[in-house]
């Protein structure tokens, strides 16, 4: 089942949270910073030493003071114009993170709205992108969450699954 929710995604009760992480796993902004702020210092010692992690790719620590068990840290890309394959590393990082969760078998999983922040890839592209992402793989997780920083995204996410459930 694929949810949609407005919220801060340090606050979800399910067994693992995605951080929109940096190469250097070092905490960085946005949701990269609130998820380091809310586990504590543990977490960027844990996440340092998996360090450099490329974009497309992602790695897993514990959620130390978190509500979820684990974090799994995807480095999304940095959009360049959309010609340097942004958007199959973007789908390789939400794909990896699946597959970290379901090797750790993880029921509940939420995730933020991967390189769309500093990164600057464009939300409409990414919302398609990870619906469609969550849409392979709901048959493996009792719950999967969109997490929505902001009202433009909720509705990007609701119209990107909306479209997938009618084949779109």
């Amino acid at each position: 089942m694929i949810e949609i929710l407005r919220t801060d995604i340090t606050t979800l009760a399910v067994d693992a949270i995605v951080n929109a992480a940096n190469p250097a796993l070092a905490g960085g902004g946005g949701v990269d910073r609130a998820i380091h702020r809310a586990a504590g210092p543990e977490l960027v010692s844990a996440s340092r030493a998996l360090a450099p992690c490329p974009p497309g790719e992602a790695v897993i620590t514990p959620g130390f003071r978190l509500p979820a068990r684990w974090v799994i840290h995807a480095v999304g890309p940095m959009w360049r114009g959309g010609a340097h394959g942004e958007a199959q590393l973007l789908r390789s990082a939400y794909d990896r993170s699946f597959a970290l969760a379901l090797a750790q078998d993880v029921a509940s999983i939420a995730f933020p709205a991967i390189s769309t922040g500093v990164y600057g890839f464009p939300k409409p592209l990414a919302a398609e992108i990870a619906i469609g992402a969550m849409r392979r793989h709901e048959p493996h997780l009792a719950r999967i969450v969109a997490c929505a920083f902001d009202a433009e995204t909720e509705a990007l996410y609701r119209g990107a699954l909306g479209a997938a459930a009618n084949g779109g």
